[in-house]
């Protein structure tokens, strides 16, 4: 996504017009939709006062994903009650069917005793909550499935 896309939907997300963003920053509107169409970049000082004007980092700004910063969003305001209600893996077999699907055709206490005992070993050797360890062991999964060292 380009700088100007970027700022367009940060500049919608945040609810403001161009003409709002103009004057917060002491430029016109036409600098504003410059910026927006790539017809023209903001200066490293009025990047700051963007950011600034929309709570982000200058990285978050150049990088702004709508999408990620919603769920980082939806993720931030998740607590313990709501997230007790959610069926998540009918909430994900919805994306992913195999998990709609898989319970039928895999011997599940195979794999859950041994991840039960990778998650009782994280518990003992580093201390960590039932609740961190399945965090941990999760996370070394998922950088595992991607390939990462």
């Amino acid at each position: 996504m380009s700088l100007g896309s970027n700022l367009f939907q940060i500049r919608k997300k945040a609810g403001l017009s161009q003409e709002v963003v103009a004057e917060k920053l002491g430029v016109s509107r036409q600098t504003i939709s410059k910026w927006e169409t790539d017809e023209t970049v903001p200066d490293i000082y009025q990047s700051k006062r963007l950011a600034k004007l929309y709570n982000l980092s200058l990285d978050e700004l150049i990088e702004f994903d709508i999408d990620v910063k919603e769920i980082e969003k939806i993720i931030k305001n998740t607590n313990d009650e709501k997230e007790a209600k959610i069926n998540w893996t009918n909430a994900w077999s919805k994306k992913y069917p195999i998990l709609a699907t898989y319970q039928d055709k895999v011997n599940t206490s195979k794999y859950a005793t041994e991840i039960k005992k990778m998650l009782n070993n994280l518990c003992v050797e580093y201390g960590y909550s039932k609740l961190d360890s399945m965090l941990v062991l999760k996370d070394i999964l998922y950088h595992e499935w991607k390939g990462d060292k």
